[in-house]
């Protein structure tokens, strides 16, 4: 059974990725401001820390075999004119702690519409986007860089757009630019294939969107 740190653990796909590695028989390192008031479960150590403490990420990667990246932050009007560095920064530091601590393995979530897969977006599609979510998207533009210029065993996960629906595992895996396309993805089901990804050398070195 592989060792996972969650980062993003206390809330949408980075508790359901916790959920999912749990029903598996893995051990979830549960790494969140907020990881106490998580229920207690065995094989379940939740973590209290900040991402953007270098040493919070350095204590929590010890002993881990893969790192699944899912931060988000809360959606709001000042996401319109108010840089996001969110991403990056906490990338950085995680990337840099991972080299430093030997882990290697690194699953991220970012969404589509970030890094290469903004070609993929309608023209009318990228008006919108870039209106709404240019900010936070801009710096998941400057994470993926990070990522891509890494020398870890990376995998770079691209949602669409995201539901709260129940798990199917009746989703698609798109890894050639020229199949991504937008469409609906639950949550449940993003999470169920981080963990696929995080445990196994599945699409190491590549970037996917998931849709339905």
């Amino acid at each position: 059974m592989t060792t996972l740190l969650i980062l993003g653990a206390t809330a949408g796909i980075g508790k359901l990725a916790c959920e999912e590695a749990l029903s598996r028989g893995h051990t979830v390192r549960a790494f969140g401001r907020s990881a106490e008031t998580l229920p207690a479960q065995p094989q379940l150590e939740p973590w209290v820390g900040d991402a953007l403490n270098a040493e919070d990420v350095a204590g929590a990667l010890e002993g881990v075999d893969a790192v699944i990246y899912a931060l988000g932050i809360k959606e709001s009007p000042a996401m319109l004119w108010q840089q996001v560095t969110l991403f990056s920064e906490t990338t950085r530091i995680l990337i840099d702690q991972m080299q430093e601590k030997g882990v290697t393995r690194l699953v991220a979530v970012t969404g589509f519409g970030a890094g290469r897969s903004k070609a993929a977006l309608s023209k009318i599609e990228q008006l919108g986007h870039r209106a709404i979510l240019g900010k936070p998207y801009a710096d998941k533009d400057r994470q993926e860089d990070m990522i891509l210029n890494s020398n870890l065993d990376w995998t770079i996960v691209r949602p669409v757009i995201l539901t709260n629906n129940p798990k199917t595992e009746k989703y698609h895996v798109l890894r050639d630019i020229g199949q991504w396309r937008n469409g609906l993805i639950s949550r449940a089901d993003v999470a169920h294939y981080l963990i696929d990804a995080a445990t196994s050398d599945t699409d190491i070195g590549h970037d996917v969107v998931l849709a339905r």
